[in-house]
């Protein structure tokens, strides 16, 4: 019996997609996860910083309620984007990421790819697209990364490979399925 599974990409897209279920943003949950030489060395969600308030908690956006217009949307957003955390993690622990590639759900920001970039983060492989709604910022984003050389590239996780890990979220995973030998 040949069993598909995932191929490496997809697998840590899916585990980023995980992490993203830990979410506490209402708008964009997203996950992220560091890899180095296909081992996972951290990762990260988004949401707020250790002791304030979850806007998941709370049941609306903060900076919604305050009516703070998407262009100022970083000087008043509760939440951490996952890249940053899982860098921050990294940092916490003392373990290097020079070299590694991100799997995020959302492509980064202009801040977190500027971080990624500080860290040495070597390739970022996305989901979806960060639209913005500035046209010339998401232009001047583009230009930027094409500068600096890491590699950003769309991956989606096949049918297949959502299929299996749903099998895997959804039965038992450790449950004989073979009869035991005499």
């Amino acid at each position: 019996m040949k069993i598909i599974r995932p191929n490496w990409q997809e697998y840590f897209m899916v585990i980023a997609k995980i992490c993203s279920s830990r979410s506490t943003c209402l708008s964009r949950p997203t996950g992220a996860v560091i890899v180095k030489d296909k081992h996972i060395l951290t990762t990260g969600y988004n949401g707020a910083m250790p002791g304030a308030a979850h806007c998941s908690d709370e049941g609306e956006c903060f900076r919604r309620k305050a009516n703070i217009p998407d262009i100022d949307k970083y000087n008043f957003c509760r939440a951490t984007h996952a890249e940053a955390n899982a860098l921050a993690q990294a940092a916490r622990y003392g373990i290097s990421v020079a070299g590694a590639v991100v799997y995020t759900t959302l492509a980064p920001c202009y801040v977190c790819f500027k971080l990624l970039a500080t860290s040495h983060i070597s390739r970022v492989y996305y989901e979806h697209y960060y639209e913005s709604q500035s046209p010339a910022r998401d232009k001047f984003w583009s230009q930027v990364i094409k500068d600096y050389g890491i590699e950003l590239i769309k991956l989606k996780v096949s049918d297949a490979a959502i299929s299996k890990t749903h099998e895997h979220l959804q039965y038992p995973t450790s449950v004989r399925r073979l009869k035991a030998t005499e």
